[in-house]
């Protein structure tokens, strides 16, 4: 284990990946300009909510090879394999992905670069970039030709994280037309993921562009893949079918699959909205906004399925949300996370009460976060105390506490017993012999 890593950005990627490292046996030392962060993380506490990873965190601070850092300096003195993790939001008002803070890391670090290394790029980034920042690093860094980038696009799933970043599906590395540069990085990284590479994983080479377009086109296909089942259910509200019937009938074709076929209230999060908008900023500029256009319905289908939960839960409350109780489960956009970031359900949530609703909303986990976005709802704390006197509850994130709920207890504290099912998570005839008006995104 010679390579000694670094880790750029300790967000929910970096952080992951730093620990990891470390529990592969790695030295790594994660930098991070936010001095909290640093603080939370340096003390084994985990910033944000990811089953399994605060033990991993804990063990390579224990083990001493884990430390955390706002020195760049630092960094550069420390590193053999430097990996760039920092977020790429999309810019305020455009669809484009801002990569000011893959810019501002890339600048920062290159000047300080005076011995060979190599900088590994794993932040999801516009077709170009890999490039651009490959030449920016060799106009900045004293050790110029030594340095060397590759690009390492991640695949992580918020929630098993842990498992995707120590027994990854893939890896995929982009690197530089030259073969001896290209060879050199190669090498390095194959002792990195030696664990991996031992598991048969496949490790596929490329060039800069194709490694970038690995992730965004991923993220696209799965995003059309969940926007498909849900223009489906449009299809069966209009029709009486039962979508969830006709998902279930597809994913016995092993051509489509299963996966990301559940039907319900759409993505979310903080990847695949930004993503596809990204990337269909990128082939406009590209001069391919045609090939992609698709995915501007696909966003659109999305967001329908938000009004469509809020219309739904309208029509039960016979028109009108003014002077009515809404109980609303859920407000990460995902089960077994914290993360609000264009949540479906917490903009139901916050829709409805903008329509004249009393809202309370509650999560297992996404509490804090969801507060902070939306300090204007009321949070409960637990299910029940979401639902008291509401007129309406609505499922809107499938925990599994919220798929195993009894609907006799939570009968108890309603004032009407009307439940929308955002998720398909429920057993309808269950709710139904309870005495539930049970309804359902694309169910009869």
């Amino acid at each position: 284990m010679s390579h000694r890593l670094t880790v750029i950005g300790t967000g929910y990627l970096g952080a992951t990946h730093a620990a990891c490292m470390a529990d592969l046996g790695f030295e790594v030392l994660g930098l991070d300009i936010d001095e909290s962060k640093i603080a939370r993380l340096s003390a084994g506490e985990v910033p944000f909510y990811e089953p399994g990873l605060e033990p991993v965190l804990r063990r390579g601070l224990d083990s001493g090879r884990l430390r955390f850092t706002t020195s760049m300096e630092e960094v550069a003195e420390f590193g053999d394999v430097h990996f760039l993790c920092v977020g790429t939001p999309q810019k305020s008002g455009e669809y484009a992905a801002d990569l000011s803070y893959v810019d501002h890391a890339v600048d920062t670090l290159a000047p300080l670069l005076r011995r060979p290394c190599l900088v590994v790029g794993k932040s999801t980034v516009p077709v170009g970039t890999a490039a651009r920042l490959a030449d920016r690093l060799s106009r900045l860094a004293p050790a110029d030709g030594d340095v060397v980038l590759a690009w390492n696009p991640e695949f992580l799933r918020e929630g098993f994280a842990v498992q995707d970043t120590l027994h990854p599906d893939r890896i995929v590395v982009g690197l530089p037309d030259d073969a001896d540069t290209a060879g050199h990085a190669e090498k390095a990284l194959r002792e990195v993921y030696a664990s991996m590479l031992a598991e048969q994983t496949p490790f596929i080479t490329a060039d800069y562009p194709t490694a970038e377009l690995v992730k965004v086109s991923a993220n696209a296909f799965l995003a059309t893949k969940i926007s498909f089942i849900n223009a489906m259910a449009e299809v069966c509200e209009a029709a009486h079918a039962d979508v969830t019937k006709l998902s279930e009938a597809l994913s016995h074709d092993d051509r489509i699959g299963g996966k990301f076929l559940g039907p319900g209230l759409g993505f979310g999060g903080g990847c695949l909205p930004k993503d596809i908008r990204a990337f269909m900023a990128r082939a406009g500029e590209l001069g391919a906004d045609q090939a992609l256009t698709f995915l501007r319905e696909v966003d659109e289908i999305n967001i329908r399925r938000r009004i469509r939960m809020v219309d739904l839960a309208r029509h039960l409350l016979g028109g009108s949300f003014i002077g009515r109780t809404v109980g609303v489960l859920g407000a990460a956009f995902k089960p077994n996370s914290d993360d609000v970031r264009d949540s479906p359900a917490l903009d139901v949530a916050a829709t409805i009460r903008a329509q004249g609703a009393k809202v309370t909303v509650y999560d297992p986990r996404a509490m804090e976060n969801a507060r902070r976005v939306h300090p204007a709802l009321a949070f409960g704390e637990s299910a029940a105390d979401a639902a008291r006197g509401a007129h309406v509850v609505l499922l809107l994130t499938e925990w599994a506490e919220f798929r195993d709920m009894d609907p006799d207890v939570l009968a108890e504290g309603v004032a009407e017993k009307n439940i929308v099912d955002g998720r398909n998570a429920l057993d309808p005839e269950q709710w139904r012999a309870a005495g539930w008006n049970y309804r359902a995104l694309g169910r009869p």
